[in-house]
């Protein structure tokens, strides 16, 4: 199967920076470009001429509506598919599936769902979602399913643990429904991903790392007679050289401070999501877990920790063996998006092309 590249879209905002710096003389020149709708849309114009199949529109309270974006974007896209993070529980079932309807009508038919359940229990408790790990996934689950049942544009009755409709009815259901992502790292989010997904996805680690785990949620979707695809996130920092590369690494976590990385590991090791306390273990045994896989961007920050730095061919090399390990789908990010863009499609995109991957 072919390599499906994405791109992500800094909805929360962008700069060339892990975070704002505390102190020092470099302090009052640290520029964050905020998420306007002028400068996302360079993003996605970018992404939509360079090849990127999509863009990853992330949800949470740290960033901008991911619908409101999306909707606003594919006006200003020709072909980019914009894989919309969706938390169910914080939207009716029903209610998605017509959000979703409108959407491929207006769109022309480009969008995606990532499925996430959320891993920072104060964050869902702002939401008003008190639902533990296991149940979030369980209701992800039923919601899938609802969604699934009223695609056809026939009422459909469902009566679970978390959900209940009767004649849920799309009178105007899409033409081709959106395909689903789900992520995760736990054993909840494979089995239902195994159960309800198109595309199962987790963070990226080592290849090996990948390969155990898309092999066993392509095994209990098999067990459920489906077939079930798999994908992974990184970021990505790549440069003519690998020592230019590698220099740009160390730019980026330079003014990060001890404490300030001791109290953000703290708190991942104690997150509910098993993604992002794989992530912080990463660390144990340096930052290159892997051959130009770096956890860097793991130090401070939540969510996937490891990038891909190297020069072009050396990222070349390892996206081809991630693929190998089984990622058929790879959402990368960099620091700043637009131009990272351009860097990664420019340099390692036309050695994918010649090796057949894309």
């Amino acid at each position: 199967m072919s390599l499906h590249l994405y791109w992500f879209l800094p909805s929360h905002g962008d700069g060339r920076d892990l975070a704002e710096r505390r102190g020092g003389p470099r302090s009052t020149t640290i520029t964050r470009r905020k998420p306007t709708l002028g400068y996302l849309g360079q993003v996605a114009r970018a992404a939509d001429q360079l090849g990127f199949e999509g863009v990853l529109t992330p949800a949470g309270l740290f960033c901008e509506d991911a619908w409101v974006v999306a909707s606003a974007l594919a006006a200003q896209t020709d072909r980019l598919k914009f894989m919309i993070a969706i938390r169910p529980g914080l939207v009716a079932p029903l209610l998605a599936a017509q959000m979703a309807a409108t959407f491929q009508r207006i769109s022309g038919d480009r969008l995606q769902f990532n499925v996430v359940i959320g891993g920072d229990p104060d964050e869902q408790h702002r939401f008003g979602d008190w639902l533990d790990h296991d149940a979030r996934y369980d209701r992800a689950g039923e919601f899938l399913r609802i969604l699934s049942g009223v695609w056809d544009g026939k009422p459909y009755t469902f009566e679970g643990v978390h959900y209940q409709v009767r004649d849920a009815l799309l009178t105007r259901p899409p033409a081709v429904p959106p395909t689903v992502f789900l992520g995760g790292s736990s054993g909840a989010a494979r089995q239902a991903a195994a159960e309800h997904a198109e595309v199962y996805l987790t963070w990226g680690e080592s290849p090996g790392g990948l390969a155990g785990m898309f092999k066993q949620a392509r095994q209990e979707a098999e067990e459920h007679g489906r077939a079930l695809s798999c994908g992974t996130r990184l970021h990505v920092i790549t440069r003519e050289t690998a020592d230019e590369a590698w220099a740009e690494a160390d730019r980026l976590i330079a003014g990060l401070d001890a404490e300030t990385i001791a109290a953000a590991q703290r708190r991942f090791a104690a997150s509910e999501s098993e993604g992002q306390r794989r992530m912080a273990a990463l660390h144990g045994g340096g930052l290159e877990i892997y051959p130009n896989v770096w956890t860097g961007y793991g130090l401070a920050r939540p969510g996937p920790a490891a990038a891909l730095v190297g020069s072009h061919a050396e990222v070349a090399d390892r996206i081809a063996e991630f693929h190998a390990a089984g990622a058929n789908h790879l959402i990368l990010s960099a620091q700043p998006h637009l131009e990272e863009a351009y860097t990664f499609a420019e340099g390692v995109m036309p050695i994918l092309r010649a090796r057949g991957l894309l």
